[in-house]
């Protein structure tokens, strides 16, 4: 694996580390500072600018129902210097898409967007029983 697909999914890994130990001061450090930021939550509206995600993310994360996350299948594709990862989010039992969208600042790969929406689940085509003729 090339050293920034590495590095952008460690820094997607420590995303997910400061949710699941709803660390503000790290989920701060992750988010960029220079370029604009944006945020869409699952049934929520787009939040954008620094504060106002951060300020949403510590909503979530104070709150006594914050859900418990995992995140599986990471996968990050690097364009220069600006990277995204797709990975699948575990909420609660409830299975998300994501996508996480970095861009290099300062030396650093930080956060610029993240969005996470539910799994639409395709039901399985219902089976006819052949026709036999005879």
């Amino acid at each position: 694996m090339a050293s920034d697909e590495a590095e952008v999914l460690a820094v997607n890994a420590a995303f997910y580390g400061a949710f699941a130990r709803r660390d503000l001061a790290a989920m701060d450090d992750l988010w960029a500072r220079h370029a604009g930021v944006a945020c869409v939550h699952p049934g929520w509206d787009a939040v954008r600018g620094r504060a106002e995600v951060l300020a949403s993310f510590r909503a979530i994360l104070t709150s006594p129902s914050a859900p418990a996350i995992f995140v599986t299948r990471p996968r990050a594709t690097v364009l220069g210097d600006a990277a995204f990862v797709v990975c699948a989010e575990s909420v609660d039992g409830n299975e998300l898409v994501a996508t996480n969208l970095f861009v290099r600042e300062d030396g650093a790969w930080r956060l610029v967007m993240h969005q996470a929406g539910p799994i639409a689940r395709r039901e399985a085509p219902k089976r006819t029983p052949p026709t036999v003729l005879n």
